[in-house]
């Protein structure tokens, strides 16, 4: 017999579950049925693609037992079992997620906080909501030996010789007071068909009935084993699409996605023909918890000829509907697939080709409902951005489901929207991209848009700088950023480009006095209210971008100088019109590009200096 530490982060856990999630207990036995069915799921595709495996007997079920004398309840499978090794990493240590993320997660609404427990894979230790002790007897599918595991999840544990004749695990819960309503075969049954009647194998419950019989005034009591399947135990995906409801999708799905809350979507699709295949896909009414997490959790499975083959695939999606979670289920592919195999296998392309349109086509349904769309929006937006980018075969779609806000109108704007609110003789559509959005509504760039009554969408998200110059059109309208110095070139009148002569002697002089600080200094035709703006020439990126590259460690980005431009008919620049060369002229002309680096939401390269500046001109003043 071997005693060993908890690691540090499964005792911390512990300690969460027991004085934190106690008020929701049931989850755990929602918990343990599924590790069985992942351990039965491991050993059926063995049993199917590995020679070693292929002349076992094996009967995928599940097993409970409950003693009320003993106060014990047993959750037994026929799976793949567990050695040495495997007891002390599986059950020793956290494998995926530490409690520090879990712990973040936490609402304190404790039905929320414990359905984080699966998705945080440490679904096991729920046990100890219920149990003062938890055994577990394993042996392993092909060896020899059983081990038992035992612990009161607190300090820790012990591995000890067990004997089994069965492969496959037993998981043994010694129920503590409040956990002892659980030995009921009504409470049980509630519970696997409340959270388990879709898992794939058939749940046997076992009890003891006692049967009494009459014979005149004598009674006899007879005890008699009882055993029945409680859940439905089949390929829930596989069922006609007519003999389903509502509320059997929304079970399914939180079953499979560990989720508390019912999707806001699902698509089911059973195709046949040159390609016969399953798929059943449902869209979160919540974000993952790792949805920008570069080692996210991927959430659909893939099933062959309704075997299971893996849930860890990336491949399985694009990238940016990481968020969809489901199952695919090919009757096409071979049951021995390899990751590798699935990277470049044509049938599965195919199946994932024609998913994404079908998921594409009915979000754009979705979107025809402006409020509930609001609120996927708000949740989904960003990962829709990065499809433009990533996915241009669906581009066109995705450009009718990406959202922005606008000068012109509260909440979201499609692209549609824009489209058709134009002034007749508009060819382009405008954007602006920046840091936030009230920083950009109030933005100097806007001020001749405002004044023609030109809609602007506002881009404030870091993802619109580099997704939105990618796309160009959208159908037959150029996307035209204002953060541009030629954005304003087909909106120039007669007036402007006389002022724009009048002013040169002016913009020379201004610009000696900047010199290297800015590419050129010109006369602005797109301010009205302000005396200057600084933009991006048409083949630099804008200011954001050039901050968002240095902070992702891109070389070279200091060296790209702004376009000032200035307001000829403002009072500020009328002045300094006349105004000769001296060093108040310098230092005006130095505030006029510090104040529109400080309105375009960049930083200034020396702030105590524009301090400095604006005092003496401020002290001349007086």
């Amino acid at each position: 017999m071997s005693k060993h530490k908890f690691q540090t982060e499964v005792s911390q856990l512990l300690h969460l579950i027991i004085h934190s999630l106690y008020s929701h207990k049931e989850i755990f036995l929602r918990e343990l049925i599924s590790n069985s069915s992942d351990a039965l799921d491991r050993l059926k595709y063995l049993t199917l693609t590995d020679d070693t495996f292929k002349s076992l007997e094996f009967t995928a079920q599940i097993n409970i037992n409950f003693n009320e004398n003993d106060k014990t309840l047993t959750i037994s499978d026929s799976g793949i079992g567990m050695n040495k090794d495997d007891l002390k990493d599986n059950l020793g240590t956290i494998a995926r997620s530490g409690t520090k993320n879990f712990v973040e997660m936490q609402t304190g609404d404790s039905k929320k906080d414990s359905n984080l427990i699966g998705q945080f894979g440490v679904g096991f230790y729920s046990s100890y909501m219920v149990a003062d002790k938890v055994e577990v007897i394993s042996k392993k599918a092909g060896e020899d030996s059983a081990y038992k595991w035992t612990s009161d999840g607190k300090s820790g544990y012990k591995i000890e010789d067990a004997e089994k004749d069965t492969f496959g695990t037993d998981i043994i819960l010694h129920l503590n007071e409040e956990g002892e309503k659980y030995l009921s075969r009504w409470e049980i049954q509630n519970i696997v068909k409340k959270y388990s009647n879709h898992i794939p194998f058939p749940i046997y419950l076992h009890w003891e009935e006692i049967i009494t019989k009459a014979e005149g005034e004598k009674k006899t009591e007879k005890r008699e084993d009882k055993t029945e399947q409680i859940n439905a135990g089949s390929a829930f995906w596989k069922k006609s699409k007519g003999s389903l409801k509502e509320k059997d999708y929304n079970q399914f799905y939180q079953s499979i996605a560990v989720d508390y809350e019912d999707p806001i979507l699902y698509i089911h699709t059973q195709a046949e023909g040159t390609l016969d295949y399953t798929t059943l896909f449902y869209v979160p009414k919540n974000a993952p918890f790792d949805l920008f997490n570069p080692d996210f959790q991927p959430g659909v499975k893939l099933y062959v000829k309704r075997v299971f083959i893996t849930d860890n695939d990336k491949e399985l999606m694009p990238t940016y509907l990481r968020f969809i979670r489901g199952v695919i289920d090919s009757e096409d592919l071979p049951l021995n697939v390899s990751r590798e195999i699935l990277q470049k296998n044509r049938v599965l392309a195919k199946i994932k080709n024609n998913s994404v349109k079908k998921i594409l086509a009915e979000l754009l349904k979705y979107s025809e409902d402006k409020k509930k769309y609001t609120d996927f929006i708000d949740k989904f937006g960003i990962p829709i951005k990065e499809g433009l980018y990533q996915d241009h075969d669906n581009r066109d779609n995705l450009l009718e489901l990406v959202r922005f806000k606008s000068t012109t109108e509260d909440g979201y704007v499609s692209l549609a929207e824009y489209a058709g609110r134009m002034k007749s003789d508009q060819k382009n559509i405008y954007y602006i991209t920046g840091d936030n959005e009230a920083t950009l509504k109030n933005s100097p760039l806007l001020e001749m848009y405002t004044e023609k009554e030109i809609e602007v969408l506002i881009m404030d998200q870091d993802i619109d700088e580099f997704v939105i110059p990618t796309i160009n059109k959208y159908k037959d309208h150029d996307l035209k950023s204002v953060n541009f110095s030629d954005a304003t070139d087909e909106l120039k009148t007669d007036t402007d480009k006389k002022e724009e002569t009048n002013i040169k002697p002016l913009l020379k002089k201004m610009k000696k006095v900047l010199g290297e600080q800015v590419k050129d200094v010109t006369a602005s035709s797109r301010l009205k209210n302000s005396p200057s703006c600084i933009v991006a020439d048409s083949n630099d990126p804008t200011a954001k971008m050039q901050e968002l590259m240095r902070a992702m460690g891109q070389p070279g980005q200091q060296d790209i100088k702004p376009i000032l431009e200035i307001n000829p008919s403002h009072a500020i620049i009328l002045k300094l019109k006349n105004m000769k060369k001296s060093k108040s002229f310098d230092n005006i002309s130095q505030l006029l590009l510090d104040q529109a680096v400080l309105l375009e939401g960049a930083k200034l390269k020396n702030p105590t200096d524009f301090v400095d500046r604006l005092n003496t001109i401020l002290t001349e003043s007086l």
